[in-house]
């Protein structure tokens, strides 16, 4: 966990308007609406019941500062935070960094098998030929090279979504199934190569509109999804398998899409055999502008009433190996994961098994039963 609550903040503190969910004990217990000040944290739920809702409002930096109950200070509620959306959709862009696109690559042509990893990486490095990250996707030289790779048999649906026209979009986990701050993060105990996934997480609105932005762990288990693209769902979407937190910092003088384009993303992870990783992503070398991202997840095609939260993807795919003379990274349960981005805050997580982890188990029913019998819902 992060060495103290003032490590969960921004580098500029409160200075931004910051809001989140916490989880209320008492009388009024469920999970809250939450504004983070500099003079405490305030529970605003009278006046926007869901996050889904603050988020969808006309002006949501405006209902971010009603004045609200006040909870105490962070340290009196970061025992009971919560994933800070609740009502979205919770999507995930894959495939939007060159190393990202070579590491899938690696995965497919490896089937899964980590032992294979390095040699596997050679191989495609010689074979493609060229800097993929110097390709704008869906570019005629993208295009040329796709002709050019499939002449040799070495076309994928990686390359497909990594410089082609149309991104990689999938759902990473139904609403309400993300964990927050604090909480156990899960790996299937069948799965023997595996890694967070440290990424930007977009805020958008029902409209389209990026109102905030967040940070996430989108868990990923390398060996089942190299085994077959089809198997996504198996690899990506299981409990506890995504983290998003601390708080959405929404959009307003101090913070803007400018400044998510420009954002680094820093990971550290720890483990109890006292291995230490360290890494970090900017997402100024993303090979889509998250205004593209956005485009291709909603919009005529496809909407989500209740907005979206859409994690961005990852530059960083780490392969130094834990062991000495091992194959590359994977987790071991009690590795503790924290990412932090300056303008965002730290997201920490501990890793433990999806089936020994307390089962997903409050839905979008349970929070609309809770939030009558609390008459909040209007």
């Amino acid at each position: 966990m992060a060495a103290s609550t003032r490590d969960i903040l921004p580098d500029d503190g409160t200075a931004g308007t910051l809001v989140g969910r916490v989880w209320r004990k008492g009388p009024l217990e469920g999970p809250s609406i939450v504004a983070v000040r500099s003079d405490g944290v305030f529970d605003i739920t009278a006046a926007a019941p869901t996050m889904a809702d603050l988020c969808n409002a006309r002006d949501p930096v405006t209902v971010a500062r009603t004045p609200g109950e006040r909870l105490g200070g962070l340290a009196d509620v970061v025992d009971g935070l919560l994933a800070p959306i609740d009502l979205q959709a919770i999507k995930a862009a894959g495939v939007t960094f060159a190393v990202s696109l070579l590491e899938r690559l690696i995965e497919e042509h490896a089937k899964g098998d980590p032992s294979r990893a390095e040699q596997v990486r050679k191989e495609l490095n010689t074979i493609i030929g060229v800097d993929v990250s110097a390709i704008k996707p869906g570019s005629p030289e993208a295009e040329a090279l796709k002709k050019t790779l499939m002449a040799r048999g070495a076309w994928s649906p990686y390359l497909e979504v990594g410089i082609g026209p149309y991104a990689e979009i999938f759902t990473k986990a139904p609403p309400m199934a993300a964990v927050g701050y604090g909480a156990e993060i899960g790996i299937r105990p069948d799965s023997d190569w595996n890694n967070p996934e440290p990424e930007i997480t977009l805020i958008v609105s029902a409209a389209g509109r990026i109102v905030g932005a967040t940070l996430g762990n989108d868990v990923n288990l390398r060996d089942i999804e190299g085994r077959s693209a089809l198997l996504l769902g198996q690899a990506k979407d299981n409990n506890a398998s995504c983290a998003i937190g601390p708080f959405i910092r929404l959009f307003d003088a101090t913070f803007g899409l400018d400044d998510v384009r420009r954002a680094k993303v820093e990971l550290e992870v720890t483990g109890p055999d006292q291995f230490r990783l360290r890494g970090q992503s900017d997402l100024s070398k993303i090979s889509r502008d998250p205004t593209d991202l956005v485009a291709q997840a909603m919009g005529g095609t496809h909407q989500y009433p209740d907005g979206m939260a859409l994690m961005t993807g990852t530059l960083f795919a780490p392969t130094e190996p834990r062991t000495p003379g091992g194959s590359g990274f994977t987790h071991m349960v009690g590795d503790i994961v924290s990412i932090r981005s300056p303008r965002l805050g730290t997201l920490t997580n501990t890793v433990n098994h999806c089936d020994k982890i307390p089962p997903w188990t409050f839905g979008v029913t349970a929070l609309m039963r809770n939030l009558a019998v609390r008459d909040l819902l209007k």
